[in-house]
């Protein structure tokens, strides 16, 4: 497909601006994570990238350092979320250090957001038709962020992902883009409402999913 060619291209042009151009507000973010707590200024974990290859994904600290022993959620008003923390997540800036994973080719700035290596679920857990999600590089925004992002289930966000792989388009991703800025803007769906992710999957589920996709085509 042309496009995949042409959207790589993209990324890595845009994340090149990207990166020139937010340079100071970076330097910034650095010092001030730096200054208000011990520990890395960039964290960085294990997720499941294209093809499901784990990759490491780089974000501004915005925790206290260890704070995923106490659970992969954060609720709001969560005490390991440092101040910086807040209004760099707030505002999505705790994104921005993925510009790195984009030129790197683990990333691109629009697909599926990678999924940590055990949650939702372990990649062999994944149906055949959720593992469409790891068609394409996983993106910093994608179809399942601008259709409620946090506050939706994950199979519900799988859904959505494996219908933005079948339907992948210049015309999808520059309304994802779009949708995305206007999100951020409003800082809408930042904070997980609670737990998202089912215990187990399964062929029903899959049927399901299959169904709902099919719907959506059709409407």
């Amino acid at each position: 497909m042309i496009y995949k060619k042409v959207k790589r291209l993209l990324d890595i042009v845009l994340s090149l601006i990207g990166l020139t151009i937010l340079s100071p507000i970076l330097l910034i973010v650095a010092i001030a994570i730096k200054l208000e707590s011990k520990g890395p200024i960039i964290f960085q974990q294990e997720r499941l990238g294209l093809n499901g290859k784990v990759f490491k994904i780089y974000k501004f600290r915005s925790m206290c350092v260890g704070a995923e022993k106490s659970g992969v959620y954060e609720t709001k008003g969560d005490a390991r979320v440092t101040k910086v923390g807040k209004f760099i997540r707030k505002t999505s800036i705790d994104e921005f250090p993925q510009f790195v994973n984009i030129i790197k080719g683990d990333m691109s700035i629009i697909g599926p957001r990678p999924t940590l290596t055990y949650h939702p679920w372990r990649i062999e857990e994944y149906t055949e038709l959720q593992k469409k999600r790891f068609d394409l590089r996983p993106g910093v925004t994608g179809w399942a962020q601008v259709n409620g992002r946090k506050e939706v289930q994950w199979d519900k966000r799988i859904e959505y992902d494996v219908e933005y792989v079948e339907n992948l388009s210049f015309g999808l991703d520059l309304k994802i883009f779009f949708k995305t800025i206007l999100k951020v803007l409003a800082m809408q769906g930042n904070v997980n409402v609670g737990e998202t992710a089912k215990k187990t999957t399964g062929k029903g589920q899959e049927t399901e999913i299959a169904a709902t996709i099919e719907e959506r085509r059709n409407n």
